[in-house]
C-alpha cells in the first residue's frame, strides 16, 4: 500500500529530492497491478455471492474463494491448501446454496457460537473469550455496516457485502451464510478486539448500524473499557485466543517439553489449517 500512497503524492514532492529508481518505479508499478487483480477478483465475487442460483453456482463462489485466498500469491500460505478438501468445498457450497435458497436454511447463529466456543475450551483460551448470540449477532451487524462503508473506497475479499444474510428491512439476518458463517469465526480467532467491541455495544444496547443512522456529537464521547460479565478483563489489543492457540502449536513442536498429552493434541489441533478446516466441517453440517 505504501508503494501506491507514494507513487499518488510524487508528483507534489519537493523537486529537488531525488527521483525514483526504474526499479523503485518497477516495483511501484507492480504492487499497482497485484492490487488491480485483487481488487477485479473481489468485484467477481461479489457479484457471485448476490447471484447465486443454484449449487453449481455456490460451488463456483466457494472455489473463487479458495482460488483468491490461495492462489497467485494469496494471503494464506499455499501449504494449507491441502486442508481444504474437494470434499469440504463441497459441503460448504451446498451449506451456501440452501441459505440462499430458503430463509429458514440459514445457519443459526446458536450454532456459530457453540462451534466457537467448543474451540475456546479445547485450546484452554480465557473465560472471557466465550461469546453470546447477542455478540455474535452485533459482531455480524458491524462487520456487514463496516463492509457496505468501505466497498466504496477500496474492493477487497476481506470486506465483500454480498456475502452476508440480509433480513426484509435490509439488516443482518439471525442466521448466516456459510461463507459469511467462516468469515465471522475467521475474524474472531485473527482480531479478538472486534468481540470485545461488539460486547460493549451488548451492554450499551446499540448496533453499529443504528449508531451511523443517529446524528453525531460535536465532541466524540471517551469509550469506556468492556468488562466481562464475569469481571475478567484482558489487555487492550490482547487477541487471547489466537495468542493462547500459538501457544499451544509452539508446545506441540516441542517433543521434549513436559506437557500433558492432551494439551500437545490440542497443540497440534490449534494450527491455521485444522482451525479451518474444523470450523469448515463444523458450520457446514
Amino acid at each position: 500500500m505504501f508503494p501506491i500512497l507514494l507513487a499518488v503524492l510524487l508528483p507534489f514532492a519537493d523537486p529537488s529530492q531525488p527521483k525514483l529508481t526504474p526499479q523503485q518505479q518497477q516495483r511501484i508499478e507492480q504492487v499497482k497491478a497485484s492490487f488491480e487483480v485483487h481488487r477485479q477478483a473481489a468485484l467477481r465475487l461479489n457479484d457471485m455471492a448476490q447471484s447465486i442460483q443454484s449449487e453449481a453456482d455456490a460451488r463456483k463462489f466457494v472455489d473463487g474463494i479458495e482460488e483468491e485466498l490461495f492462489g497467485h500469491r494469496g494471503p494464506i500460505p499455499s501449504k494449507l491448501q491441502s486442508w481444504i478438501t474437494h470434499s469440504m468445498r463441497r459441503r460448504v457450497a451446498r451449506a451456501e446454496f440452501a441459505a440462499v435458497s430458503d430463509p429458514a436454511n440459514l445457519i443459526p447463529e446458536q450454532r456459530v457460537v457453540d462451534v466457537w466456543n467448543e474451540y475456546v475450551r479445547e485450546i484452554g483460551a480465557p473465560e472471557d473469550a466465550l461469546v453470546t448470540v447477542a455478540e455474535v449477532h452485533n459482531l455480524r451487524d458491524g462487520m456487514y455496516t463496516g463492509s457496505q462503508r468501505m466497498w466504496g473506497f477500496g474492493q477487497s475479499l476481506w470486506i465483500i457485502p454480498g456475502i452476508y444474510a440480509l433480513d426484509s428491512n435490509g439488516k443482518v439476518a439471525a442466521g448466516c451464510r456459510a461463507i459469511e458463517a467462516l468469515k465471522v469465526l475467521h475474524d474472531m480467532e485473527n482480531s479478538f478486539i472486534s468481540v470485545k467491541s461488539a460486547r460493549e455495544r451488548v451492554q450499551k444496547g446499540v448496533l453499529v448500524s443504528d449508531l451511523l443512522r443517529q446524528p453525531q456529537p460535536e465532541a466524540a464521547q471517551p469509550i469506556s473499557k468492556a468488562t466481562p460479565p464475569n469481571g475478567v478483563t484482558t489487555p487492550r489489543g490482547s487477541i487471547p485466543v489466537r495468542a493462547r492457540a500459538k501457544r499451544l502449536r509452539l508446545n506441540s513442536r516441542m517433543p521434549q517439553a513436559k506437557a500433558h498429552p492432551a494439551t500437545i493434541r490440542a497443540g497440534a489441533g490449534a494450527s491455521r489449517a485444522s482451525i479451518i478446516a474444523t470450523m469448515a466441517t463444523s458450520v457446514a453440517a
